[in-house]
């Protein structure tokens, strides 16, 4: 045998061999349990020229009434017009794609389709089929619907809890401004009481301790005031707080010999310590007031409060005649129930005596609980 005879022998092997291939992919193709369709798009309208069995068994159609056809038999009332152009579209450009499309099988009944399309070309480079894998997405779209199902439910009952939730706080919210409103209107008759009682009252200690008393009453009537006023139930700016504190305090003070002034910080604090706080500054303000500066003597009086490291600082300063050189009074107790409301806040407070005038330094820890103690039951907040 020459060599021609050997060439043509080994061409007829390749031959024999890549038939064989053809036929084994073939055939591994068509036991695939993926379903698997080929179109040629060489002929008129692109129709199927191959399915495997499992396409068979997906659509219900058997292979004389699917070859011949456009895939677009198996599309139906719900196929959504969208994809079916995405489709057209990738297949204008002869370009692979993934879709999902609602499909219909021979006995009308409808599955989620998901498709990956290739198209498949010759040596040359020229489009000879298109090729798609398929799978039945039905299951995997009823899960989703059903999830969607359950989380419209859930978003629904905590929408409803919400609601009741809000309405439970608008409803407390209410009762607590009622709450302050009411303390506020039995303070001011309370101290109107013990004022009309004072001015019954010859002069002396004990009328003096009956208008001290009134209107420390008066500064408790302000904190409720301004708390019913607040939209926020739980907290107050200390600014407007200070506000209010101001116009009461300089209501009766004349200008042009005692100039009043504050620099406090728009802090926000928890309502529970509005009443002490009160308490404190009225009773360093006006003491400030009424007995620094005597023998008609004029001064200066400042007020600040700023956050610092450890919480709130309070700082309350005058120019007058300072701490020794004031007159004893046995029957005050002003210090004290300083040095009370002080503690109940668990804070700090230092008296300093500078010359001249008088300086009086509290810082108080932030973020705690509401004041304890006896104190608390008639400066804090009425519940």
């Amino acid at each position: 045998m020459d060599s021609g005879d050997d060439t043509g022998s080994a061409y007829n092997s390749q031959v024999e061999s890549a038939a064989v291939d053809a036929r084994t992919f073939a055939m591994a193709f068509d036991a695939s349990p993926t379903p698997m369709v080929v179109t040629d798009p060489r002929l008129a309208d692109n129709p199927i020229v191959w399915v495997n069995d499992a396409f068979v068994d997906l659509t219900g159609y058997s292979r004389s009434e699917l070859e011949g056809r456009n895939c677009r038999m198996l599309q139906g009332p719900e196929s959504d017009r969208r994809a079916i152009e995405i489709i057209r579209d990738a297949m204008k450009r002869q370009a692979s794609l993934e879709v999902e499309l609602r499909n219909y099988r021979k006995d009308g009944t409808s599955f989620w389709n998901a498709m990956t399309i290739t198209p498949v070309r010759n040596e040359h480079g020229e489009l000879v089929y298109y090729y798609a894998a398929q799978a039945d997405m039905t299951e995997k779209h009823a899960l989703e619907l059903a999830m969607k199902g359950t989380n419209d439910e859930l978003a629904r009952q905590v929408n409803e809890q919400t609601a009741d939730l809000r309405a439970a706080l608008e409803q407390k919210t209410a009762l607590l401004h009622e709450v302050d409103h009411r303390v506020k209107n039995n303070l001011q008759v309370i101290s109107s009481l013990v004022l009309l009682k004072a001015r019954r009252t010859p002069q002396g200690e004990a009328r003096d301790a009956l208008q001290g008393m009134a209107e420390r009453i008066g500064a408790l009537s302000m904190v409720h005031r301004m708390l019913y006023s607040a939209g926020d139930v739980t907290r107050f700016n200390l600014e407007e707080f200070a506000d209010d504190f101001m116009s009461d305090l300089t209501a009766g003070i004349d200008p042009e010999r005692t100039a009043v002034s504050a620099e406090i910080e728009p802090i926000s604090l928890p309502a529970a310590i509005a009443a002490p706080l009160a308490l404190m500054l009225h009773e360093l303000a006006t003491n400030a007031v009424r007995h620094a500066f005597p023998d008609e003597r004029g001064g200066r009086i400042t007020i600040s409060a700023r956050r610092c490291e450890t919480g709130l600082r309070v700082l309350i300063e005058d120019d007058g005649i300072g701490l020794k050189a004031g007159k004893p009074n046995p029957a005050g107790f002003g210090c004290s129930l300083v040095e009370m409301v002080v503690k109940q806040l668990r804070g700090v407070i230092t008296w300093h005596d500078p010359v001249p005038g008088t300086r009086v330094e509290i810082v108080i820890p932030l973020q705690q609980d509401a004041p304890t103690g006896s104190a608390s039951a008639s400066a804090g907040r009425a519940s």
